[in-house]
């Protein structure tokens, strides 16, 4: 891509995943809040909005994945946009797709925490907190119970050990409400920053990327069937 500015248009949930793999020198930064996730339409306008307000033509490396379909829609414009092709942060926090879609087929009743939802505030024991508050017991233990009853176990998973022990306090008192409500066990796991430093390392040469990312050339848009095919061919094989 020759000497084309270079920009970093991630969750903010990957911020200590992407510090040590970041040129600061010559990648610009922009985090989007955690909050985006809970409104998931909300999601490619204000990606939009940033995006729009990169005045030079650059590679744009977008940290997040498919995210409930939040991030479909979103045009590049004058920019190259490279994504991960995953469902969302929990496989690029796992270092692969191939990794998410290998623990959910092992284990299909894993919810996880991470760092990002556990500061935000996105986990079950607020939520249940929130509803009641908002809504009465009766209405947050049905809204609840239809959502997570499906579940046998909750991860806490993170890119260090040193993480992980930073989060494990809160972790674990959510830990304890979804045992007593659903009968989850508490695991955790240190995932992997490879596909972050494949990420990062993309605008060396986008035509070596392969299947793991998706490109939006200048002009493109994103489009749901742009990671659905990888996701079914990789489900087939």
């Amino acid at each position: 891509m020759g000497n084309k500015k270079v920009v970093l248009l991630s969750c903010a949930v990957m911020r200590d995943l992407v510090g040590p793999h970041l040129d600061e020198a010559s990648v610009e930064t922009i985090y989007m809040d955690f909050g985006l996730h809970e409104t998931p339409k909300r999601m490619a306008p204000a990606l939009q909005q940033k995006l729009d307000a990169i005045e030079e033509p650059s590679v744009v490396l977008v940290g997040y994945g498919l995210c409930g379909t939040g991030i479909v829609g979103l045009e590049a414009g004058r920019h190259t946009l490279v994504i991960p092709r995953t469902h969302d942060c929990i496989a690029i926090l796992l270092g692969s797709h191939q990794e998410y879609m290998k623990t959910i087929g092992e284990n299909p009743g894993t919810y996880y925490l991470t760092k990002g939802w556990l500061e935000s505030g996105s986990d079950p024991l607020r939520e249940y907190e929130s509803y009641v508050e908002r809504y009465g017991q009766q209405t947050a233990d049905t809204v609840m119970d239809t959502m997570y009853q499906n579940y046998t176990r909750i991860c806490l998973v993170s890119h260090s050990e040193e993480d992980l022990a930073a989060n494990r306090e809160r972790a674990l008192e959510v830990a304890a409400f979804c045992k007593e409500r659903w009968g989850m066990e508490y695991i955790e796991r240190v995932g992997s920053d490879a596909l972050i430093a494949k990420l990062m390392n993309a605008p060396r040469d986008l035509d070596l990327l392969g299947d793991e990312f998706v490109v939006i050339p200048p002009g493109g848009k994103v489009d749901m069937n742009q990671f659905f095919d990888f996701v079914t061919r990789d489900a087939d094989s």
